[in-house]
């Protein structure tokens, strides 16, 4: 298998980049977060993954190795072809993808064009524990974090504000301080709402 390839970049395009490799001009099928990371007519070096079907061989390139072992995790859900893991990958980073996983947030994997929310489901179950164990994501912060904001905003909703107001406030906090506690984020969100 091909697994990665080096050369001058001959043609840019947000879907594909060809790359000069001693005289053999490879195209590879990219997403967006690749294309924007590449340079314009220099030496680039690409990891790929070679998809063999039985009417085409195709390959993908990305800018490094966590976008390939994601890629090749999402397509070895069922449902999940390298289409679909491509336009994951374009719509978001491949961090966000992995803490969307990690953290169970359905919504924020159907809102990729094409997954539907078995899919979804099927993505989040199939890979939370790969995740988890390949890219060493801290899962119980993800969900103490999600926990504590949820907590937090059904607290204010009691206390009378509304929750799209409030869950901005929330979110707000959580940037700064991220492990802040759910007494933390009321006692903030009170003062700032």
């Amino acid at each position: 298998m091909i697994t990665q390839i080096k050369g001058k970049l001959v043609e840019k395009n947000p879907t594909y980049a060809v790359v000069d490799c001693n005289g053999v001009g490879y195209l590879m099928h990219i997403s967006l977060n690749t294309y924007s990371s590449l340079p314009d007519d220099e030496n680039v070096l690409l990891y790929t993954h070679l998809s063999v079907r039985e009417d085409a061989h195709t390959l993908y390139g990305f800018s490094n190795k966590i976008e390939r072992e994601v890629f090749r995790l999402l397509t070895s859900v069922s449902g999940v072809g390298p289409s679909i893991a491509r336009t994951m990958l374009s719509s978001m980073t491949s961090e966000e993808i992995q803490q969307a996983i990690a953290s169970e947030n359905v919504k924020l994997i159907q809102s990729v064009k094409g997954i539907g929310a078995k899919t979804a489901q099927r993505v989040i179950v199939d890979l939370k524990d790969k995740i988890s164990k390949t890219f060493d994501l801290d899962e119980v912060s993800v969900v103490q974090n999600n926990t504590n904001k949820e907590e937090a905003l059904s607290a204010l909703e009691v206390l009378g504000f509304a929750r799209k107001q409030a869950d901005k406030v929330v979110g707000n906090i959580l940037k700064e301080t991220p492990d802040a506690s759910v007494e933390k984020l009321i006692k903030q969100a009170l003062k700032n709402l």
